[in-house]
């Protein structure tokens, strides 16, 4: 029994540890796409890290990324950016492969 035990408990240890690196991979994502979206906006730095830290927040929200597909689409045609929401999903995908590798490179 104690095998079954070690084992269920390192299945749990890895599943917390998988489950805390995506929630950070996702963060990082939506910094990197806050940033992004900034100089497309022509933002001041200052400006700029209040909106990363505005979009991270954003996806708390709701499940998935609309949440954070609404703000940002809605936030850069707002600023008068010529953007597609195809753009801005396409931009979610890049980021997410970025802040995976910033964040592999950090271990």
């Amino acid at each position: 029994m104690t095998t079954f035990d070690d084992r269920e408990r390192a299945f749990e240890t890895k599943f917390a540890r998988d489950e805390e690196m995506a929630f950070r991979v996702i963060a990082r994502r939506n910094k990197l796409l806050g940033q992004w979206a900034a100089g497309l906006m022509k933002l001041t730095p200052e400006e700029a890290d209040a909106y990363s830290k505005a979009v991270v927040q954003a996806d708390f929200e709701e499940a998935g990324d609309e949440d954070v597909v609404r703000k940002l689409f809605g936030d850069l045609t707002a600023a008068g950016v010529e953007i597609e929401e195809a753009d801005v999903r396409k931009a979610i995908e890049d980021h997410m492969v970025e802040a995976r590798r910033q964040l592999m490179e950090s271990k």
